[in-house]
């Protein structure tokens, strides 16, 4: 196997973050795009926003991965219909973990990605994790991704070298949506909603962050929304 210094992994699930990620990595790297469906609410809606963002930046080397257990295991309200999307941003007053937070999911993406990268000789994996400005899930963290390279030393090739790059983890979502017009990222192109395919609800934790961005950037949010609810 030949290790390309210059191919990367982009975990891209259509969201803002992951493509401006996706805009960061594209100026320094050969990219491979994976995205994760696993029974979540808008599945096929951010399907469709992460093939729209691949063909925006004519990335050919694409993988779509199924994690069908999520739908099983449940305790999720991205995962399980039973447990409404909370539409009162009360999360996002106290920071207390969401029960939109899917119970370890990123371990399996990224478990994938590694997987991916070690065949096809990439040596970094782009996540757009985001720590501060975000809904409390622990893991998107940096000292989860800290923890998971450790994992992937211990359990690869040895001539493996496969680095995690966690590029806006340190960004207020604000600066984020400032980076990806400075790049040209396609946000209008991105889905963020919780919980509709067509438009926006504008009420759940993911559209009042991105709602809030892109007013504390100064910008206007180029999706449609049903209702858009204050931040």
């Amino acid at each position: 196997m030949t290790l390309d210094t210059h191919k990367a992994v982009v975990l891209l699930s259509g969201g803002m973050d992951s493509c401006v990620t996706t805009a960061m990595a594209n100026r320094t790297h050969q990219l491979a795009v994976l995205h994760a469906s696993y029974g979540q609410r808008t599945e096929s809606r951010e399907r469709r926003a992460f093939h729209d963002i691949a063909d925006f930046y004519g990335l050919r080397e694409r993988l779509v991965v199924r994690f069908d257990a999520f739908k099983q295991i449940g305790g999720s309200a991205l995962t399980d219909s039973a447990i409404p999307v909370p539409e009162d941003g009360e999360v996002l007053r106290h920071g207390s973990i969401p029960v939109t937070y899917v119970p370890f999911r990123n371990a399996h993406f990224l478990a994938a990605a590694v997987s991916w990268a070690e065949v096809i000789g990439a040596k970094a994996i782009f996540i757009g994790a985001v720590a501060e400005d975000s809904s409390g899930y622990p893991d998107c963290r940096p000292e989860y991704y800290r923890a998971f390279e450790r994992v992937i030393r211990e359990g690869t090739r040895q001539e493996t070298q496969i680095s995690i790059v966690t590029p806006v983890i340190g960004m207020r979502k604000s600066e984020i949506v400032r980076r990806g017009v400075e790049l040209g990222a396609p946000l209008g192109l991105t889905w963020s909603c919780y919980q509709f395919d067509e438009e926006a609800c504008g009420a759940c934790d993911s559209c009042r962050l991105r709602l809030r961005a892109f007013a504390e950037a100064g910008i206007p949010d180029p999706i449609a929304y049903r209702a858009r609810v204050a931040p």
